[in-house]
């Protein structure tokens, strides 16, 4: 299938042309800013399929929207038409295509056009109007208030909110590219209006706590909920601003001559992960928890786990080497210890059910062996 991309350097273009490759779409075809107008018939020729995302959002003048979006779109129609394509186009239009302002004529111009000539070649035409599309690649002060918070944000610059309880639709750009690449594989699908979604509701004030959040987990070492829904999307837009020297940072490290403890990440409501290393003949915890319950994985090493029943005095040991992929876990009610019984560093992993709390612990000293 040969698709053509106009566009193709854009936010949503790169995008989508990334995703045409892991599909394994190879013959891909790229019209950008940088494309000759004589070169759009050769570029078009024998395509059969036309994802049409080329267009101007905030051009220095607002007469240029006219040129870029509908003036651009009739270039297209007519590269088409004069090459005899009769291919499905998908077309990414706005939600402002249905407003009365400069951006949305020239879209809704553009829309008009692209009808015309899927009426007059029989052929598909698909229009999305998207409403504020954000995620990896987008850019600062141009796409959308997230690239923008996310820019910013990520370099410890100030944002500025004028009204935190404005409303936002948010669209995230794997989910557009989804629904696009979802009509390659309908290619008899009739022509209309189409949806991208889900569409996320929230309002700029709750934008940028939410990103300013991420910023800060890095000195709370607690985390939002990122594995899902808006935030995830959120978070994943939010690194892919990070520059190169922000890509790693320092938690902290507590030295002793037993060896060293590290917290990593803590969660509202999941606990938090740590790791530790313990020198030979070392011997790390001697206590027990009433509620609180740890995971742990040995990297490296070779360690013993003990535990005593605090009532009963019932015993028992583990023996557990670096890359087993052995989980011990400790129990309510048992103290516990670990030693190295190796050569080497002893190196340990570790999660807690909860956020360690210097008001209530839940951590009694104890012997496992009194």
């Amino acid at each position: 299938m040969r698709i053509v991309v106009t566009g193709a350097n854009g936010f949503i273009g790169c995008n989508l042309r990334w995703r045409l490759r892991e599909l394994g779409y190879a013959d891909v075809v790229a019209i950008t800013r940088e494309t000759p107008p004589a070169e759009w018939d050769k570029r078009v020729a024998g395509a059969d399929f036309v994802f049409h995302l080329a267009g101007v959002n905030r051009p220095p003048d607002p007469q240029q929207h006219d040129a870029g979006n509908a003036g651009v779109t009739d270039m297209l129609c007519r590269a088409l038409e004069r090459a005899g394509v009769n291919a499905p186009v998908v077309f990414a239009s706005s939600t402002q295509a249905a407003l009365d302002n400069a951006y949305g004529r020239s879209k809704r111009a553009a829309e008009e056009r692209l009808v015309e000539h899927g009426r007059d070649r029989k052929s598909a035409v698909h229009v999305f109007r998207l409403t504020n599309v954000f995620g990896k690649w987008s850019r600062p002060d141009y796409n959308s208030a997230v690239a923008t918070f996310c820019h910013r944000i990520a370099r410890g610059e100030e944002i500025v909110v004028h009204d935190p309880a404005a409303p936002l639709r948010l669209v995230y750009i794997d989910d557009v590219i989804a629904a696009f690449v979802a009509l390659l594989a309908s290619p008899d699908a009739s022509s209309g209006f189409h949806e991208a979604g889900p569409i996320h509701e929230t309002t700029v004030g709750e934008l940028a706590s939410t990103i300013r959040g991420f910023a800060a987990s890095r000195e709370t070492l607690i985390t939002p909920r990122v594995g899902s829904g808006l935030v995830r999307a959120l978070y994943a837009t939010y690194v892919s601003f990070l520059p190169p020297s922000s890509f790693a940072y320092v938690v902290p490290r507590h030295a002793d001559p037993r060896g060293v403890f590290i917290e990593m990440l803590k969660t509202p409501d999941c606990g938090q992960f740590s790791c530790f290393t313990a020198l030979p003949g070392v011997t790390r915890g001697g206590h027990y928890h009433h509620t609180k319950t740890e995971k742990f994985l040995v990297i490296a090493g070779t360690a013993r786990f003990g535990f005593r029943h605090i009532e009963t005095g019932e015993t028992h040991e583990l023996v557990v080497r670096g890359g087993e992929g052995r989980i011990v876990e400790t129990v309510p009610g048992w103290t516990h210890d670990i030693c190295n019984i190796g050569e080497g560093e002893l190196v340990v992993t570790l999660w807690a059910n909860e956020v360690f709390d210097r008001e209530r612990p839940d951590t009694v000293a104890m012997k496992v062996r009194p």
